[in-house]
């Protein structure tokens, strides 16, 4: 199941999925990084003010930012529920692994 979070100007859509942020269906991010805390601030705000939060390449409102935490926790509230997710969440983190080692 995915959340969709919002559609970019070029029609791309930004959903989560599970617990990765997607662009047009391919793994964005896991987790999200305040703009004000991100190294390339300023480009980021120049280019979208609003902007609060960051997931990977994608800006986010702070609006935005609450779907996508509340789309995890949702996951989340799943995988304590369930057996089947549990084995969903083991897969992701090994595919997490495998993208923070350069291998897709």
């Amino acid at each position: 199941m995915a959340t969709l979070i919002k559609t970019t100007e070029d029609g791309r859509k930004v959903e989560v999925h599970g617990l990765a942020v997607c662009l047009d269906g391919k793994l964005e991010a896991f987790d999200l990084i305040e703009v004000k805390l991100h190294p390339n601030r300023p480009a980021i705000l120049k280019a979208m003010p609003e902007a609060t939060h960051m997931a990977g390449r994608v800006a986010l409102t702070r609006a935005e930012a609450e779907r996508v935490e509340a789309a995890f926790a949702e996951t989340e509230r799943q995988i304590l529920a369930s057996p089947k997710a549990i084995n969903e969440r083991f897969r992701l983190a090994m595919n997490r692994r495998a993208c923070m080692e350069g291998i897709e």
